[in-house]
């Protein structure tokens, strides 16, 4: 797609994979705006790459609605909707109330939000593209980390319902769905996380590449990693195998010997 012109807004820009996308889209021609909780982070990257920072929370409704409003005015439009941010809690069904409650916000209802602020304007002017960081955790599963992996399966099934819903009516929906990248997220996922992704982490950069080309082709499943695609149809074919499977690799990430 030409990206000439286009008005974007990039959430969790101020590093890893945000940072990069933010890079790349203004390398193509996009005018970015970029949003980070970290001022300083979102001010520097935007400085970087000739766009506008504007830095703040990405979940809330008030937050959402305010950076909708202003990055909309600093844009003229906004054409691009880049739902990055996210946060990576770990445990299962013991983790606090207050750390699934913060999965909820950031990982999906962010994008509730921001899709409620956007798909009205997008739909009187027929076109508009919403992009959610959903994470292989949305299409297999996060060992570790029962909210980050429940969260995800929820972005990605929002967007399907999106995709779905206003696929017709000009809105175009995609999710970007990486294994292990080596960002920030990644170093503090905890020894679960580690054993298990990190032996395939790619950078934010390669992330970056794999979404360009499907930003062109506008497919839905975004993979920087291709193998993720055989995990998911093996998942839905035969779920019990697939369940056989991870039970085995969290048996060998409590040995040591994942």
């Amino acid at each position: 797609m030409d990206l000439t012109d286009t008005g974007a807004v990039v959430t969790g820009a101020g590093n890893g994979i945000g940072a990069a996308l933010a890079r790349r889209l203004a390398g193509a021609g996009a005018r970015v705006v970029v949003n980070d909780l970290d001022a300083g982070a979102a001010e520097a990257v935007a400085a970087e790459i000739g766009g506008v920072a504007v830095p703040g929370d990405a979940a809330g409704e008030e937050g959402v609605t305010a950076l909708v409003a202003e990055a909309g005015a600093h844009l003229g439009g906004i054409d691009l909707y880049v739902a990055n941010a996210g946060v990576g809690v770990g445990g299962g069904p013991e983790a606090p109330e207050a750390d699934w409650d913060l999965a909820w916000q950031v990982n999906v209802m962010a994008h509730v939000r921001a899709a409620r602020e956007l798909v009205p304007g997008w739909l009187e002017r027929g076109h508009g593209r919403f992009l959610t960081t959903a994470s292989a955790a949305g299409l297999l599963t996060m060992l570790g980390s029962a909210p980050y992996s429940v969260t995800k399966h929820a972005a990605l099934s929002f967007s399907e319902w999106m995709a779905a819903t206003y696929g017709d009516r000009g809105i175009t929906v995609q999710c970007i769905c990486p294994l292990g990248v080596r960002t920030n997220l990644l170093e503090s996922s905890g020894d679960t996380g580690q054993a298990i992704l990190a032996p395939e982490a790619i950078t934010p950069e390669e992330v970056a590449d794999a979404v360009m080309v499907g930003l062109a082709d506008e497919r839905f499943l975004i993979l920087p990693h291709p193998q993720v695609a055989d995990y998911y149809a093996a998942r839905a074919t035969d779920t019990d195998r697939w369940l056989a499977g991870m039970r085995r690799l969290q048996a060998k990430v409590f040995e040591g010997d994942a």
